[in-house]
């Protein structure tokens, strides 16, 4: 065995930039969480080792957690996730019909909001979503006697969850949406040739039929990145409100639970256990996607 690996030596050189980041900021990281989530660490004491504890406290006693932060997540996933991949691949069907230099620039504008979403909190969606009569929104339905008072469009408990959804799929158009509007433009012509040849009529057969089984790896690596895209946010809903925590936890999601045990109280065992749930999250949601865009070869 050894002999091989030496015979393949230049080989790993060209692959150990990445073995090497891939431990350091993935494995090590991991690896990590799952031995503090055992352990009950505030960040100066060294970690004292309590078992299951962290696990039992989260999924039987943890109120916040049981009644916010998970049922958050999971709303907010539910509608991101999916309406995010959904749109995403919608709109890149549609810039792939377009000719000339009108493709790339629809496409850098749908890209866009994703790489500015700290600057457009600003100018963009702060001000639309402003809770007075000169907010944006307000003075828009205030004037089409849609509404006879100004709604708290971010810092009401029952509309804040829905402004936090809009803004992000808002957002969603980052590099999954890249990926799936390449992997539309490179789908063979000579397969549409030979479909309308074998009957058929119209761009839905066509999308149904030759485009979405031709361009499954980019639908699977959009499904992935919609997937860690929706779970990791949390700061959204703070940056809305303006308050940390969301008012009545109404924008409580998960990553905001991490934050609130590992920055503010220093509890950090319990932050990984919470993380470790998490990451479990995530694990299935992916393996869910390979399930449906994945092949047999991958």
């Amino acid at each position: 065995m050894w002999n091989r690996v030496w015979a393949y030596r230049t080989s790993y050189l060209f692959i150990a930039p990445f073995l090497i980041c891939f431990a350091l900021f993935i494995v090590i990281p991991i690896v990590a969480a799952i031995g503090l989530s055992f352990t009950y660490y505030n960040g100066i004491e060294p970690p004292r080792f309590i078992g299951w504890s962290n696990y039992q406290y989260l999924i039987a006693q943890d109120l916040l957690f049981l009644k916010y932060a998970l049922p958050n997540t999971f709303k907010f996933a539910v509608i991101v996730g999916p309406g995010g991949y959904a749109a995403a691949f919608l709109l890149a069907w549609l810039i792939s019909r377009l000719r000339g230099r009108y493709q790339k620039w629809v496409a850098l504008a749908m890209y866009t909001p994703s790489l500015t979403i700290g600057i457009a909190m600003t100018i963009i969606w702060l001000p639309l979503l402003s809770g007075d009569r000169i907010g944006y929104l307000n003075s828009f339905l205030l004037r089409l006697g849609l509404i006879d008072v100004p709604k708290l469009w971010v810092t009401h408990p029952e509309l804040l969850m829905n402004s936090m959804i809009v803004v992000t799929l808002w957002s969603s158009m980052g590099v999954g949406f890249l990926a799936m509007l390449a992997g539309i433009l490179n789908v063979d012509t000579t397969l549409y040739e030979a479909g309308r040849i074998d009957g058929i009529k119209n761009n839905l057969q066509e999308l149904w039929y030759i485009t979405i089984p031709s361009m499954k790896p980019q639908m699977l690596f959009g499904a992935v990145m919609a997937i860690v895209t929706t779970f990791k946010t949390g700061a959204i809903g703070v940056e809305l409100s303006g308050q940390n925590p969301t008012p009545e936890y109404a924008g409580h999601l998960i990553v905001n639970h991490i934050n609130d045990y590992g920055f503010i109280r220093f509890e950090m065992g319990y932050a990984a256990t919470v993380s470790v749930f998490l990451l479990i999250l995530m694990y299935f949601a992916n393996k869910l996607s390979w399930g449906l865009f994945g092949t047999k070869e991958e």
